[in-house]
C-alpha cells in the first residue's frame, strides 16, 4: 500500500510540474527568438521611423512608413511583423514565417524583395528559426498597414530610399 501511495504521489508531482516545465521552455524559446530578432535587426527595417533614425518603440516591427526603391523593380515598404490578423502576420503559421525568413517566399507565393536578407537567414537552424517565429507570434498585435508596394513605373505614396543592388 505504501508503494502504491508513493507511486501516486510521484505521478501527481510530475504531472503538476510538467506545465511549469513547458512554460519555462516556451519562455526560453521566446527569449531566444527575441535575441535573434535583435541581432538580425528586424526592427531596423520593420519599425516605424527606424530608417530615418527615429524608431518609435510603440511601433516595434509594426511596419515602416519609409520604403526602399530598387531600380527596375519598384518601391517596397517593410511590412508589419506583429501578429495582427489584418495588417501583420496573425494569419501566418509558424511554418509560413519560417519559410518566408529562410526562402523569401510568402504564403501567397509572392517572393520577398532581395533587400530582405533571406539568403543569409536561410542558414538558421531549425531551433532558431522556430524560436524567431514563436517570438514574432508572441508580440502584441499592432494594427498598422505599411504603404503598398509600388511597381517600377509607379509613383510613391510615401517616402523611400533608393537601394542599388550590387
Amino acid at each position: 500500500m505504501r508503494t502504491l501511495l508513493l507511486a501516486c504521489a510521484t505521478l501527481a508531482l510530475s504531472l503538476a510540474a510538467s506545465p511549469l516545465a513547458a512554460a519555462d521552455a516556451d519562455a526560453a524559446k521566446v527569449k531566444r527568438g527575441e535575441y535573434l530578432a535583435n541581432i538580425m535587426d528586424c526592427g531596423g527595417c520593420h519599425t516605424t521611423g527606424a530608417l530615418i533614425g527615429k524608431p518609435d518603440p510603440a511601433m516595434y516591427v509594426a511596419g515602416s512608413t519609409v520604403g526602399f526603391q530598387i531600380p527596375g523593380l519598384g518601391i517596397f515598404y517593410p511590412p508589419n511583423l506583429t501578429p495582427d490578423n489584418e495588417t501583420g502576420l496573425g494569419k501566418w503559421s509558424e511554418a509560413d514565417i519560417i519559410k518566408a525568413v529562410r526562402t523569401g517566399e510568402r504564403p501567397d507565393g509572392r517572393m520577398l524583395v532581395p533587400v530582405m536578407p533571406y539568403h543569409s537567414y536561410g542558414k538558421l537552424n531549425n531551433a532558431d528559426a522556430s524560436a524567431l517565429a514563436t517570438y514574432l507570434k508572441s508580440l502584441k498585435p499592432i494594427s498598422h498597414q505599411a504603404p503598398a508596394m509600388v511597381g517600377a513605373q509607379g509613383k510613391a505614396t510615401a517616402p523611400y530610399m533608393t537601394v542599388v543592388m550590387p
